[in-house]
């Protein structure tokens, strides 16, 4: 029982990582219907460039994490105003082709510049651990699940309780009723990116200082887990995309009660098989953004 408890713990943890991921897709989503598959490489970027300040340059670690943050928000907002705006008005299939190929470009760069190593990144506040019955709980735990927590708040209270909320929802809803009524749109969706820029970036920096590091191909298993956890939550739903992540998250750390580890990612396909085929909407979602967190 012990044993499955532990396993329980780890994918809780992981499942938050899932969890922080998924709310950057339904940001995004919510504001401007883009499928944006190249949400991973902002979880990379946010490991990797904070790893550059901290270890290259020789910054402190809060602040190489703010410098990290900001550089992919930059990036995410050049993303979209260079390669996605020209395309958001042909189609949906080109513009989630953009965003696939934008992933696959992050990925190689990455590549060239930090090597196929693992970086890792120190913990926030050590590497001690709690003992409770038997059971190992780490700090660097507890602060992921924390981050998930408070980041979601901010969601809830930003969707919920703002004007900018309701017009980030607006403009995904009807985007030119939205700008008929005084809205600028496309600075809704350059802000929608800005925001899950910084919530993937702050994933990258956490999972960066959990087990295992983060490297170039991060991004990629990052992302697709990510989407599988917005899809098995339901698309606008921040609520959701939580949930989604941790059903993932905890799965995945069950199964390998059961399979060996290295299949874990196979049950998080066969999971989104399932969903799309049973309710293709997801747990929470809807077919709309919803005002609700």
């Amino acid at each position: 029982m012990t044993n499955w408890i532990q396993l329980l713990v780890s994918g809780v943890t992981m499942g938050s990582v899932y969890a922080l991921i998924a709310l950057g897709f339904v940001t995004i989503y919510r504001s401007s219907r883009i499928v944006n598959m190249a949400q991973g490489s902002f979880v990379m970027f946010g490991g990797l460039f904070t790893f550059s300040m901290l270890m290259e340059i020789g910054m402190p670690f809060w602040l190489a994490g703010i410098v990290g943050t900001v550089l992919v928000i930059v990036l995410g907002m050049l993303m979209y105003q260079v390669v996605l705006k020209p395309v958001l008005k042909i189609s949906l299939v080109s513009m989630i082709l953009c965003t696939v190929a934008l992933s696959l470009l992050f990925e190689n760069l990455s590549l060239v510049k930090y090597g196929g190593y693992t970086k890792q990144l120190p913990s926030f506040t050590g590497d001690a651990t709690f003992q409770v019955g038997g059971v190992y709980i780490s700090r660097q735990s507890i602060w992921m699940i924390g981050i998930m927590i408070v980041i979601l708040a901010i969601l809830y209270v930003i969707n919920n309780r703002t004007t900018l909320g309701k017009r980030m929802t607006a403009t995904a809803t009807n985007p030119v009723a939205a700008s008929l009524s005084g809205i600028n749109v496309s600075r809704m969706v350059l802000l929608s990116f800005a925001i899950s820029a910084v919530i993937g970036a702050i994933g990258g920096i956490a999972i960066s200082s959990y087990v295992g590091g983060i490297n170039y191909a991060a991004g990629g298993l990052y992302g697709m887990m990510g989407f599988i956890a917005a899809v098995l939550g339901g698309w606008g739903s921040s609520s959701g995309a939580v949930i989604g992540g941790l059903v993932l998250g905890i799965f995945q750390s069950l199964s390998t009660g059961l399979v060996p580890a290295g299949y874990k990612n196979v049950i998080a396909f066969v999971i989104l098989l399932i969903v799309l085929y049973f309710r293709p909407q997801g747990l929470l979602g809807t077919n709309i953004p919803e005002g609700e967190a």
